[in-house]
């Protein structure tokens, strides 16, 4: 309870900077993050005073896990009447030159339950609450940063034990069903979650050779053939080979929060070609490191790798290929695969204690595969923690 009061006064203090009256949250992570329970409904958290809960199901649920007070919804249609009364302060200075700004998330919210909203609530001026909630969530608190220390365990649990079952013709599908398996008896809650607008992840990519760098919608350097076009990403029913390079993309989610890793492996001795691109993705990687502590700005991380990878003779085959090169090389994890902040142009955040960060260099080789490193970085005062804690290097099996 003292974490989520602790989140909600940082919202209001950032509301009075923004001069809005309140934020009015629907998505069901953001609701889980201010209130710990993950129910139907909105929470509202005026500038000054007690954020309420507005529940339409489970109203009994959410009373036994809301750090929040909660309140049944009700007609919907007598929604704005019941904030007017509980919220006599904020809702008296409207008027007919004045009209009550609300902060809502734009980024997640649809445009119909928008419309609704507006329709329940007249004479507000609604205002993009997005970056506001973003931010404030991208900075961990110790516990947050103690669940994902615990789905990183985990995920190196499966992948070892996935690793003493790797056997030439075997599925890239059945490989990750045994990880699958794995993590789901160690905790996994079964779903990574995203932000992004049509974006998708199940339990992260596992390719092997050519199946590795087929293009996919997926916003990542490797998208992976999948078992259709259905779900075009991630594993397939392609036999892995001997000799060719085996992206291993993976994470969990553990109380809601995710870990994000890559590791490269091969049965056999993998092309000299290859292995030479791997080793300067960890060259990468060990570079970034240097410079991961608060104060260095995203920008400047992502514009060194793609230096180093100019200067390796690689800049076309780096975070993808031709038209699908994505041009990021990092990005914040949490509750969510895609978190601010982003290593990429235009993202001029100085690092900051608390921050949590997927830092993942790949090349791509159409027809051949990928290869990569990623490990998640928790900022500290002083520099930063790995937290994820599988093996590195090309893993010759």
């Amino acid at each position: 309870m003292s974490e989520i009061n602790s989140r909600i006064e940082k919202l209001q203090e950032r509301l009075r900077q923004q001069q809005a009256e309140g934020c009015l949250i629907t998505q069901n992570v953001d609701l889980y993050y201010f209130t710990g329970s993950m129910q139907t409904g909105y929470l509202f958290v005026p500038v000054e005073g007690e954020a309420r809960f507005f529940v339409r199901r489970s109203v009994v649920r959410a009373e036994s896990e809301s750090a929040v007070p909660v309140e049944a919804l009700g007609s919907f249609r007598d929604f704005c009447r019941r904030l007017a009364q509980l919220y006599p302060s904020i809702f008296l200075t409207a008027g007919a030159d004045r009209k009550l700004r609300i902060a809502a998330e734009f980024d997640v919210l649809p445009v119909q339950q928008l419309h609704r909203l507006q329709a329940v609530l007249p004479d507000m001026e609604w205002l993009d609450g997005s970056l506001i909630i973003r931010e404030l969530r991208m900075i961990k608190s110790a516990a947050e940063i103690a669940f994902i220390r615990e789905a990183a365990r985990v995920i190196d649990f499966a992948f070892e034990t996935a690793m003493q079952t790797l056997r030439p013709g075997m599925t890239e599908l059945e490989l990750m069903s045994g990880i699958e398996h794995t993590i789901r008896r160690e905790g996994h809650i079964g779903t990574m979650r995203m932000r992004g607008y049509n974006q998708e992840v199940i339990t992260g990519m596992i390719g092997a050779g050519e199946a590795a760098a087929v293009p996919s919608y997926f916003d990542g350097p490797a998208g992976g053939q999948g078992l259709s076009a259905a779900v075009p990403q991630s594993v397939s029913r392609r036999p892995i080979r001997q000799g060719e390079p085996i992206l291993i993309d993976i994470g969990c989610c553990i109380e809601g929060y995710v870990i994000d890793q890559t590791r490269t492996v091969s049965l056999g001795a993998p092309d000299e070609d290859l292995l030479q691109a791997y080793h300067v993705t960890e060259a990468i990687l060990r570079s970034v490191e240097t410079e991961l502590k608060p104060g260095t700005v995203c920008e400047h991380l992502y514009r060194k790798s793609l230096m180093m990878a100019d200067e390796a003779g690689l800049s076309g085959h780096f975070m993808g290929f031709g038209a699908d090169q994505v041009k990021f090389l990092g990005h914040g994890i949490g509750l969510e695969i895609d978190e601010l902040p982003v290593l990429a142009r235009g993202f001029h955040y100085p690092l900051q204690p608390g921050m949590v960060i997927a830092i993942e260099p790949k090349f791509t080789f159409l027809g051949r595969g990928v290869v990569g490193i990623e490990n998640s970085y928790a900022i500290t005062e002083n520099g930063f923690e790995k937290l994820t804690v599988t093996r590195e290097g090309w893993i010759q099996l």
